[in-house]
């Protein structure tokens, strides 16, 4: 699950009609089309397109572009999710758990390479390549890491990845992406963790999906076609 944050407020916990959606000026505001309401939280056409760019920061597990009915409905779960985070608050994920990961995020990246981002100034050009300055990215992993902690204590207890998964997965998955780029990967025990996590997000996407479908079921969640108004 790739995961993102808005300028000021996490996507979809944007309450319908509440003045923070205002972006400045009226023009501004009609630009930044309304595409959901989740439980009366919005979820906004930016938030679609910074969900796109920040695809570029995990793409071992999205190699290919994903369709953008596919990324609304990405926007509506997280959306639910964080509704029900915000039900039971957890400790913040800090500066530096966040940097920690960022850092290991550096070496996994393969079309990191063309940019040096082993150098701070080379990180920081890819980053602003994507679109997001480096404390929207902390902020957006954060977020991320928000999420991916609150699954793992509702989902993933039990379950466990072995070693022979993990190499399997660099092998098949990881090398040839670095291929692609023409560029060395990285040795598998620097990213081992990375690939845990992938591995771990996968087995539990279906238990998440039943429970996702059933706060669908409890709540309002509604899709707003183009030209379409929200009420």
């Amino acid at each position: 699950m790739a995961l993102l944050l808005g300028s000021a407020m996490a996507p979809g916990l944007a309450q319908a009609g509440s003045p923070s959606q205002a972006r400045g000026t009226q023009a501004e505001v009609s630009l930044d089309r309304v595409i959901a309401i989740v439980n009366g939280n919005l979820v906004l056409e930016s938030d679609l397109e910074a969900e796109e760019r920040f695809a570029a920061f995990q793409p071992l597990r999205e190699p290919q572009p994903v369709a953008q009915d596919k990324l609304i409905e990405r926007l509506i779960d997280r959306a639910l999710i964080l509704q029900q985070m915000a039900l039971q608050p957890e400790p913040p994920i800090t500066d530096a758990e966040a940097d920690a990961e960022l850092a290991t995020l550096r070496k996994s990246i393969p079309k990191c390479a063309a940019y040096h981002c082993e150098t701070a100034a080379g990180w920081e050009k890819f980053v602003a390549d994507q679109g997001f300055t480096m404390e929207e990215l902390r902020e957006r992993w954060r977020l991320r890491m928000g999420v991916l902690r609150f699954i793992e204590e509702r989902f993933r207890m039990g379950i466990r990845i072995e070693q022979p998964e993990i190499d399997a997965y660099y092998k098949t998955t990881l090398i040839p992406a670095y291929e692609k780029e023409k560029a060395p990967p990285p040795p598998e025990a620097t990213i081992a963790d990375k690939i845990q996590e992938i591995l771990l997000q996968q087995r539990v996407d279906k238990l998440l999906d039943d429970w996702l479908t059933a706060l669908r079921a409890q709540g309002s969640v509604r899709i707003l076609k183009p030209g379409e108004e929200a009420p």
